[in-house]
């Protein structure tokens, strides 16, 4: 959809923009409304504020709704299968226990973290979370020390990941807008997230077990999930794991190759390893492994089908809130509001990936969801990234980092993600304040300064 010519000059679609934003907030905080509805209703109130002509309203909205979800829709979908089939075969177990042996106990919580590093590529925060604490507990009660030791690097990396890598929703939406490749925002979210989880989490979990001694909840939290009779070997859940970052490194490690000359760019061979590496290729292919893998000798195909198709329901509603981020998006541009943010931020002097952090920021502290945050903040940026000449793939990439980076920081009391953690580790307000709160702040900082330092050396 191309650019309709602006009905107002700058400071009236500034405002526009403003008042959208506000209207928005209001919508989410006070009148409770959901998210998806309440992103469409203020992208028909910007249309219609703006003046973009009636018979092209629908058209820019739909065109913004559809092109974001002919992305996010396919590599969460697909990812969040893969995840399912690993749940429910118990592979978190049999990953966890072989680290934890690997690493010894003393180093259990090191162990659980990297763990749920490697589970969270395809599960999301709230369902990884949930089949991971029961093997949280079980350590913890086995070696003994607060819980925290141990719940808070399998929480941080659960929400590292969530933050930083495809096929997560927040950082597809976010790459989608900004036009940064899917395999390179991959590589740079997972590069970034390792040192981010281990100073802004598993270091954190180290000062935080000694400072609160939680003792480890009982009851229903507590027992550990009951796995199937035969749960997959070691290698075979490893395997799953990485497939599909493997074959997107085909494409990313080809590209490159192909650009410095060292391949034929136009050669077939090159050409077919290409399109194997691009992410919802190499997503289809691990969600076919990992049903017929994971699932022969221990679910009948019709026991299969049913858990990938469950798996589908819980993400719908992020499925459609980041399309009404994308239609939102659309909505920008189309008015004319998009270049008018651009060229203030630009007026400014902030870099781009400084204001995409504090955009971000601002919007995650005042209504507490990270996808709400991260879609809306991606759509406001957007445009100052398209005017900013030569931004290679790999500054797109950590122009994302730094969205997702600052729709991570601050969890609080408006945030579900901030009731879950306190719920399960039976923490009250002020403690979950003190711990979870700080250490999401800790990752989103951290993130961003190794995303902006590394910026500056481009």
């Amino acid at each position: 959809m191309e650019t309709i010519e602006p009905a107002y000059g700058t400071g009236p679609l500034l405002g526009i923009a403003a008042g959208a934003i506000a209207v928005l907030l209001f919508l989410v905080m006070k009148v409770r409304l959901h998210a998806f509805v309440s992103l469409t209703l203020v992208s028909l109130l910007v249309a219609l504020a703006t003046r973009i002509p009636a018979a092209d309203v629908m058209p820019t909205l739909l065109d913004g709704f559809g092109s974001t979800l002919a992305n996010v829709a396919l590599l969460v979908g697909l990812g969040v299968m893969i995840g399912r089939m690993l749940e429910a075969t118990g592979g978190a177990a049999v990953l966890a226990n072989a680290l934890v042996r690997a690493f010894g106990e003393k180093r259990a919580p090191l162990a659980l973290g990297v763990a749920s590093l490697l589970f969270a590529f395809p599960i999301f925060f709230d369902a990884g979370l949930i089949v991971m604490l029961p093997i949280v507990f079980s350590v913890a009660r086995r070696i003994g020390g607060s819980v925290l030791y141990y719940a808070l690097p399998a929480a941080g990396a659960f929400a590292v990941m969530h933050a930083f890598v495809p096929p997560h929703p927040g950082p597809v939406t976010a790459a989608d807008m900004l036009g940064a490749p899917m395999g390179t925002t991959l590589l740079v979210g997972t590069v970034l997230a390792i040192p981010t989880w281990y100073i802004g989490s598993y270091l954190y979990s180290l000062y935080a077990g000694r400072r609160f001694d939680l003792p480890v909840p009982g009851g229903e939290e507590a027992r550990t999930a009951d796995g199937p009779e035969h749960p997959p070997h070691l290698l075979t859940v490893v395997g799953v794991l990485l497939m599909p970052m493997a074959m997107v490194f085909l494409n990313t490690g080809t590209a490159t190759l192909a650009t410095a000359g060292v391949l034929d760019g136009g050669a077939a061979w090159v050409q077919a390893l290409q399109l194997v590496g691009q992410a919802p290729i190499a997503l289809l292919v691990t969600a076919l492994v990992a049903m017929a893998v994971l699932g022969r000798g221990r679910f009948s195909k019709d026991r299969v089908q049913e858990l990938v198709d469950g798996s589908l329901g819980p993400v719908c509603s992020i499925i459609l809130i980041t399309g009404a981020g994308g239609m939102f998006g659309g909505v920008l541009r189309a008015s004319g509001i998009g270049e008018a943010l651009a060229s203030s931020l630009e007026s400014t002097g902030l870099p781009v990936i400084v204001a995409a952090f504090v955009i971000a920021t601002a919007l995650r502290v005042a209504q507490g969801s990270a996808t709400v945050a991260l879609t809306t903040a991606a759509a406001l940026v957007a445009p100052a990234v398209e005017a900013t000449p030569d931004m290679g793939g790999v500054e797109l990439a950590l122009v994302v980092i730094a969205i997702a980076c600052g729709s991570t920081v601050l969890s609080h009391v408006n945030d579900s993600g901030f009731w879950l953690v306190g719920r399960f580790l039976r923490m009250d307000v002020a403690t979950t304040l003190r711990t979870w709160t700080v250490m999401e702040t800790l990752i989103g900082l951290v993130g961003f300064v190794l995303a902006f330092g590394i910026s500056l050396l481009l």
